[in-house]
């Protein structure tokens, strides 16, 4: 079953034209939204989610649940990419060298247990 507006996010993530949803207070939110988790307000626009984000927190997992069991271990991190803060799981890092502050870039990738589609984080080379 589709989980519309996040499939579909993550299909523009695919294809380099990821975005946001910002209310006329500046406000960011993800998709699915019909209002403003902050203010209320229902006029949202989708606006170009910036190229890079940096982890803002983020934990290395061994022993994961059964729906990830064919990932560990591997890093969850949370990214402050401009108005919108993302999870993902941080891919092409060795798990001693993520700090906070790293520079990531989104992307898409398959879950190795079950096949989904997941958003993951590429670190960006400076």
């Amino acid at each position: 079953m589709a989980d519309t507006g996040y499939d579909e996010w993550l299909a523009a993530i695919a294809d380099g034209e990821g975005y946001y949803l910002a209310c006329p207070d500046g406000h960011g939110s993800l998709p699915p939204r019909r209002a403003c988790p902050h203010c209320g307000s229902s006029e949202l626009t989708e606006e170009p989610l910036p190229e890079t984000g940096d982890v803002v927190t983020f934990s290395e997992v061994h022993v994961p649940a059964p729906s990830f069991a064919d990932e560990a271990p591997y890093v969850t991190a949370i990214a402050s990419f401009g108005p919108v803060r993302l999870t993902g799981v941080l891919r092409d890092a060795d798990p001693a060298t993520v700090e906070i502050g790293m520079d990531v870039a989104a992307d898409v990738g398959e879950n190795a247990t079950t096949g989904d589609t997941l958003l993951e984080f590429r670190p960006v080379d400076e």
